[in-house]
């Protein structure tokens, strides 16, 4: 899992018990740190370790809420015991700010079924090849979700040259061959010419939640843009309303075209508008900037693209992670230019080793 370097100003002494708080669908466990710090995690068995870069206040004992039993603070290290049947946690940290210290924030969810791996058919996505490691180590491999946008009912852009749910998903597998290659595990919302639901509010529901089972470091949709034949270029969204004076026909589109687009990009635009007082949510999204910029920057840099730049809007399929998310317009369809080369495998492929390499520099994997 990537390391996270923690900002902000000690604005209090840590604790080093955890406050507890038990939510709809999971327990949440935050500890106070004393300092700006890093932090690592591994989930293995029934344990969820933290190492931190500040030491915390020796202390241990049990827990009672649901799927958790127990915690232990040992210096730099942060342990805490999962229930029986439970295999997951999502592990964020958080800068001081807002009056509070910098803190460490588990989450746990509530019952074991939901700690399982997103219910997809195993032999849809073949798991990847197993990285020798020395004896005696235990290291859990970063785990990203890919998502081709469109599919099956829904084709997305279609032009002379390609459909967007061709092109979304030829690159999605060619981006999770590479990152299986670095250790990387991969889940595909789709793998084949499908849609999750024939409705396009349950079908994005379905892709982002992909996002919230287990450890997932990264969510990524990959979509094709349209507009007019002049239109050029490759742009990456993450969460949040729309920059000032920006279009919001490709949210609308993205989400689904028509009144169902128009109303699930309101009610996106809703959740945007209540996330800017969320201090989770701003975590949140200050690393889906960052994964944006890196997916940004390398892709023009291997394809010489024109940079329409890092934007946010309310795309629907980004609303929900609880990872970083961002959607990814790889070139215009419509475009006389880069229609025929979004038509070739090349150019596909160039598009899906720039993909991976940000996605491996944002996991700090080589």
């Amino acid at each position: 899992m990537r390391s996270l370097l923690l900002g902000g100003l000690l604005l209090g002494g840590a604790h080093a018990a955890p406050r507890v708080g038990q939510h709809d669908g999971y327990t949440r466990l935050v500890f106070d740190l004393p300092a700006t710090t890093t932090a690592s995690s591994r989930v293995a068995g029934q344990s969820v370790t933290v190492t931190l870069g500040a030491p915390l206040k020796a202390e241990q004992g049990p827990l009672s809420a649901s799927g958790v039993t127990a915690y232990a603070v040992a210096g730099r290290t942060v342990t805490v015991t999962l229930a029986k049947g439970h295999s997951s946690a999502k592990v964020s940290v958080l800068p001081a700010g807002a009056g509070q210290p910098a803190r460490l924030v588990i989450d746990v969810p509530s019952s074991a079924a939901a700690s399982a791996v997103p219910a997809r058919p195993a032999a849809r996505t073949p798991a990847p090849a197993p990285v020798v490691r020395p004896a005696g180590t235990s290291v859990v491999r970063p785990r990203v979700v890919l998502d081709p946008g469109h599919g099956g009912v829904d084709p997305g852009a279609v032009s002379r040259w390609v459909k967007e749910e061709d092109v979304t998903l030829d690159v999605a597998l060619r981006t999770r061959a590479e990152l299986l290659r670095h250790g990387v595990d991969v889940i595909l919302t789709r793998d084949t010419d499908e849609h999750l639901s024939a409705d396009k509010k349950r079908d994005l529901a379905a892709r982002s939640g992909m996002a919230n089972n287990g450890v997932v470091s990264a969510f990524v949709s990959i979509h094709v843009n349209s507009a007019s034949p002049s239109a050029q270029g490759i742009e990456t969204y993450y969460f949040g309303q729309p920059l000032a004076g920006g279009n919001r026909s490709l949210a609308v589109l993205e989400n689904g075209g028509g009144s169902v687009g128009l109303e699930l990009t309101r009610q996106a635009s809703g959740t945007a508008q209540k996330e800017l007082g969320d201090i989770l949510a701003q975590a949140k999204i200050a690393f889906s900037r960052q994964l944006a910029q890196k997916v940004q920057a390398r892709l023009i840099a291997a394809t010489g693209a024109v940079n329409r730049g890092v934007q946010t809007d309310a795309f629907y399929v980004i609303k929900n992670p609880t990872t970083p998310a961002i959607l990814v317009e790889v070139g215009f369809g419509s475009s006389p230019v880069e229609g025929p080369k979004l038509a070739s495998a090349a150019y596909r492929e160039v598009l899906a080793q720039a993909l991976a390499r940000a996605i491996l520099d944002f996991l700090n994997t080589k």
